[in-house]
């Protein structure tokens, strides 16, 4: 789903669509494999339902999992972007470490949960 573009990030394309909830969501499966595959260190037991953090339209923002998105699908809310929705849109994922910094800028405590 994703791949090397930078120091800070991976780059994939997913189909992207409007929603009626507060946060950015995913497949609650995708978010979990996604965060397994590329944020897990390996050691010890690790959280996979930490928010990703992910770019659009040049804005920083946590995605949370959902049981009631399709695979394969990134749902924001209207305030996330002003460009139409639906699309199938290039996003950018912060790698394991940059993620950490924008959510701790942002607020957001691994023991406070989400």
């Amino acid at each position: 789903m994703f791949e090397r573009f930078s120091s800070g990030y991976y780059l994939g394309e997913m189909y992207v669509e409007p929603h009626d909830g507060d946060y950015a969501v995913l497949n609650r499966a995708d978010h979990e494999r996604v965060n397994e595959q590329l944020y897990a260190t390996g050691e010890g037991l690790e959280r996979l339902d930490a928010p990703l953090v992910m770019k659009l339209d040049g804005r920083h923002f946590p995605v949370l999992g959902d049981g009631d998105v399709p695979t394969g699908t990134l749902a924001l809310p209207p305030t996330y972007t002003e460009r139409r929705l639906p699309a199938s849109r290039e996003v950018l994922l912060a790698k394991a470490d940059r993620a950490v910094e924008l959510l701790r800028y942002a607020g957001w405590e691994p023991s406070a949960g989400t």
